[in-house]
């Protein structure tokens, strides 16, 4: 198997880990407040990446820990967000709308950076539209609390990107670093709030640790660390397509674990959304051209 190949499949194995941690985030929800599970989860997994690269991380700089804080302030509100979405919502709901930052991204950089979308953004938000209103409205047109929560979550995530790739592309900021530390920061956060906003307690039975802890190692740190390093060894092109996967996972989990069935017209929404995202992540002319 080619190195290019082995990169495709650990993107996908995380795609698998994000997607099933909806339904796994739903169900350690019963037992914990979403702050309190967040602390652990993210806790955990700064733990793990810092025993793993101990000797690296004593040499962060400066800026990369002031990037980190400020990383992590929004990592917060994205998995505060998608945690108390998924306890108002469906699992697949959840999977889906988490995952549309894409759509808004391009809007949000041309508020802040007045860069000016690609023509085909105006066409696919359209779409995507229609998509999130199949999913999300119910018979009275409106939407569900926990549908507004999840793309709330997709909004702070697409301000998370913007400003990760504003601090990667600074020379005095190293990216396994700030990946690695962010994490940290957002453990760190949710532990206070916890305390403030929630009676934190601590879970005796044996599936919700197997749930957290496959949470925290797998769907956090082990997700983060593969994403950066597979990610130099595949093109663009292969990566969009496949993070594509992660609301198809998250669907399929609830489908066949949760016994979750939606509305034939909530699938169909289903079907554009993803289309929509395909859409938007890929370039058709420069894949046509390679072809």
């Amino acid at each position: 198997m080619s190195t290019k190949a082995k990169a495709d499949l650990a993107l996908t194995s995380v795609c698998l880990a994000w997607g099933i941690s909806y339904l796994l985030t739903d169900f350690c929800l019963t037992e914990v407040g979403t702050f309190t599970l967040n602390a652990f989860r993210f806790l955990l997994a700064f733990f793990v990446a810092g025993a793993l690269a101990f000797k690296t991380l004593k040499k962060v700089s400066r800026t990369t820990l002031r990037f980190a804080a400020l990383n992590g302030l929004f990592l917060l509100a994205v998995y505060s967000c998608s945690s108390y979405g998924v306890l108002y919502t469906s699992v697949s709901n959840a999977g889906f709308l988490c995952c549309i930052a894409v759509l808004f991204t391009p809007f949000l950089e041309f508020f802040f950076f007045k860069k000016f979308p690609p023509k085909k953004t105006f066409f696919v938000a359209a779409v995507a539209t229609v998509g999130i209103a199949l999913m999300t409205l119910d018979e009275q047109y409106r939407f569900a609390f926990g549908d507004l929560i999840c793309i709330a979550c997709s909004i702070f995530y697409a301000l998370y990107l913007m400003l990760t790739e504003v601090a990667v592309k600074r020379e005095d900021v190293d990216a396994f670093h700030l990946g690695v530390f962010q994490l940290g920061f957002t453990g760190l956060y949710c532990f206070v709030s916890c305390f403030i906003v929630e009676t934190p307690r601590i879970p005796q039975s044996t599936a919700f640790w197997a749930s957290a802890i496959f949470l925290a190692v797998f769907c956090t740190g082990f997700a983060i660390i593969v994403q950066s390093v597979a990610q130099k060894y595949t093109c663009a092109t292969n990566v969009s397509v496949i993070f594509c996967l992660e609301p198809l996972f998250a669907g399929i989990a609830a489908f066949f674990f949760a016994n979750e069935r939606l509305l034939p017209r909530a699938y169909a929404g289903a079907a554009i959304l993803l289309l929509s995202l395909l859409v938007m992540e890929v370039d058709l002319k420069a894949l046509l051209k390679k072809e």
